[in-house]
């Protein structure tokens, strides 16, 4: 067998079938798309359009809703920050701010802030200084002999001009 007598097996391949080429092939006049309207036309997005009547995804319940004052804090382990500390990323002794946290490579980003939880055990006394830290967090830091400074941030102004007081939801 040469490269020139390759063919696929018989059966294989379909022919493409051409649509639009008079009412004798079987697929004339409208292509198989069957009478004029929206759907004959292209780029028809009607899904969920139940003919007028209530669609079903409007028809079932709600639930819950998205606070839109809600922050997203990074969260940082107080077990990761121990690590961080051994291998030299981070230098105890120093305040360890969300920016000392970033450039360590213990958080990716700061988002609306750092947020220390107490998962792990912290061996070193430090002076941390974030945005959030659970009781646990705190009490473990202490416990160590470090303390935890928690920073209050000021909320940006509503669309009147109004501002807002400052949010201390931080320490929950």
């Amino acid at each position: 067998m040469k490269l020139n007598e390759l063919q696929p097996q018989d059966g294989s391949v379909k022919k493409r079938m051409r649509v639009g080429r008079g009412i004798g092939s079987g697929k004339g006049k409208t292509s198989g798309s069957g009478v004029k309207g929206q759907k004959a036309r292209s780029g028809v997005s009607i899904n969920g359009f139940e003919g007028g009547q209530m669609p079903l995804y409007m028809r079932l319940p709600k639930r819950g809703f998205n606070n839109i004052f809600a922050l997203n804090f990074a969260t940082v382990n107080l077990g990761r920050l121990q690590t961080a500390i051994d291998a030299k990323k981070i230098d105890a002794k120093k305040e360890i701010t969300e920016d000392t946290l970033v450039e360590a490579g213990v958080v990716r980003r700061k988002k609306d802030g750092v947020r220390l939880l107490g998962n792990g055990e912290l061996k070193a006394k430090v002076t941390i200084k974030v945005s959030g830290a659970s009781k646990s967090a705190i009490e473990a830091v202490e416990k160590a002999g470090g303390k935890v400074e928690l920073i209050v941030r000021e909320v940006a102004p509503i669309k009147n001009g109004k501002t807002t007081k400052k949010l201390n939801k931080l320490n929950k």
